[in-house]
C-alpha cells in the first residue's frame, strides 16, 4: 500500500486497469462461462508471475526501505541507499538482500484473486445503487465509481492477506544478529499467534486502510491528468492519433505512483513501526522514549505519529522514501513486460486500453 502490496511494486493505476479488463472479460464471457473462467485464471497466473518477478527484482530496495523505516535512531546502521545496500551485502551476503521476499511473493496470488472477486462484486453493488439513484437501468459505472470499486477491492484484498504482510515485515527486519529467528512465513505466523495473540497479526492495519484512499485517489487523478495534458498539448511528439504509446503510459504510471506513494508514505512508516510493537527479540527496531533502549509501545496510530515526530522529527515519517521511489519505475516496467510475455505464452487475449 502505501507499500503493499508497489506495493507492490505495482501501481494502483495498473492494478485498476488490469482489474477492469479482467472484469470486461468476465462480462463478455457470459455466453461462454468456461472461456471466461479460463481467461480469468490465466490472467491471475500472468499477474502472479509478473508480480513475483518485479518484486524479486527490486527486493533489495524494498528490504532497505523497511530497515530504514524501523531502525534504531540511536544506533544507525543504514544511512542512505547505496551505503545501506553495501552494509547488507557486507554483513549478510547476497541472500540478505532478499529476506522477506518469498513471503511478499506468496501474497500475490491470493491477494489478486480476492481483489478480482471483490472488484467484481463491488462494481455490481455500486452499479446497482447508481442505477437506482439515477433511475436509468442502462447507466454504466463512471471513472469515479470504478475508482471507488477499486479502492474497496484493494482494502478487502489487503485485509484478507494482511497477516502475511505483517510477518513479512518482521522477516525482512530480522538480521543475522537477531537473538531469535523466524524460520519462515508459517513459523512466524504460528509464533506471533502463540506469543502475542491473533490481534497482533493486524497491527498497523488501520494506517494501511487509511493510506489506500490518498494513494489510489492520487494515482488515478495524476495519471488521468497527465494523460489528458499529453493528448491535448502533444509535447515532444509523444502522442500519435490521440493515443499514448506504451512507454508514455508507463512513464505516466510511474509519475502517478511516485506522487501517490510520497503523499501516503508517512502512513506506511507508521504501519511498519506498529508491526514491530510487541516483538521483544527484534534487533533493529525503533527504541523507546528519549534514550531508553526498551522497545517502544504505541497505544494506536495517533500515538505512533506523535511519538515518532516528538523523538525523531517530521523527517522520520519519510525514512526510506528514496529507495522506495527508486524502485517504482523498474518495478512497473518489469511487471508490465513480464505480464505481457506470460500472457502471450498462455494465450490470454487481453489488451491494456484506456
Amino acid at each position: 500500500m502505501a507499500s503493499e502490496d508497489v506495493k507492490t511494486s505495482e501501481s494502483a493505476v495498473s492494478t485498476i486497469v488490469n482489474l477492469a479488463e479482467e472484469a470486461k472479460l468476465a462480462r463478455e464471457g457470459v455466453k461462454s462461462p468456461s472461456y471466461a473462467i479460463l481467461s480469468i485464471c490465466k490472467s491471475l497466473v500472468a499477474g502472479g508471475v509478473a508480480g513475483g518477478v518485479s518484486r524479486t527484482a527490486v527486493a533489495p530496495l524494498e528490504r532497505l526501505k523497511i530497515l530504514l523505516q524501523v531502525q534504531n535512531p540511536h544506533s544507525i546502521k543504514y544511512n542512505g541507499t547505496i551505503q545501506g545496500l553495501k552494509y547488507i551485502w557486507r554483513t549478510e551476503g547476497f541472500r540478505g538482500l532478499f529476506k522477506g521476499n518469498g513471503t511478499n511473493c506468496a501474497r500475490i496470488v491470493p491477494n489478486s484473486a480476492v481483489k478480482f472477486f471483490s472488484y467484481e462484486e463491488a462494481s455490481k453493488g455500486i452499479l446497482y445503487l447508481y442505477q437506482q439513484q439515477t433511475g436509468n437501468e442502462d447507466a454504466q459505472l463512471t471513472p469515479f465509481l470504478r475508482l471507488g470499486a477499486g479502492a474497496c477491492a484493494g482494502i478487502i484484498a489487503m485485509s484478507a492477506t494482511y497477516p502475511m504482510d505483517m510477518v513479512r515485515g518482521r522477516l525482512t527486519v530480522q538480521t543475522e544478529g537477531s537473538p531469535y529467528q523466524y524460520r519462515g512465513m508459517f513459523h512466524a505466523l504460528s509464533t506471533v499467534l502463540r506469543q502475542e495473540g491473533p490481534r497482533a497479526l493486524y497491527k498497523g492495519w488501520l494506517p494501511s486502510v487509511i493510506g489506500v484512499v490518498p494513494y489510489v485517489g492520487l494515482n488515478f487523478a495524476v495519471y488521468e491528468s497527465l494523460k489528458d495534458w499529453l493528448i491535448k498539448s502533444r509535447p515532444f511528439g509523444l502522442v500519435e492519433d490521440s493515443e499514448l504509446s506504451v512507454t508514455t503510459r508507463l512513464a505516466c504510471g510511474a509519475a502517478a505512483g511516485t506522487v501517490g506513494q510520497t503523499v501516503a508514505y508517512p502512513l506506511d512508516v507508521i504501519r511498519r513501526r506498529m508491526q514491530m510493537v510487541g516483538w521483544k527479540d527484534a534487533a533493529s527496531v525503533v527504541t523507546g522514549d528519549g534514550r531508553n533502549k526498551a522497545s517502544l509501545e504505541y497505544t494506536g496510530m495517533i500515538d505512533a505519529f506523535r511519538k515518532t515526530v516528538r523523538h525523531e522529527g517530521v523527517g522520520a515519517l519519510y525514512k526510506g522514501l528514496v529507495p522506495n521511489s527508486v524502485k517504482v519505475v523498474p518495478s512497473i516496467a518489469i511487471a508490465f513486460v513480464t505480464y505481457e510475455v506470460v500472457k502471450d505464452i498462455l494465450g490470454v487475449e487481453i489488451r491494456i486500453s484506456d
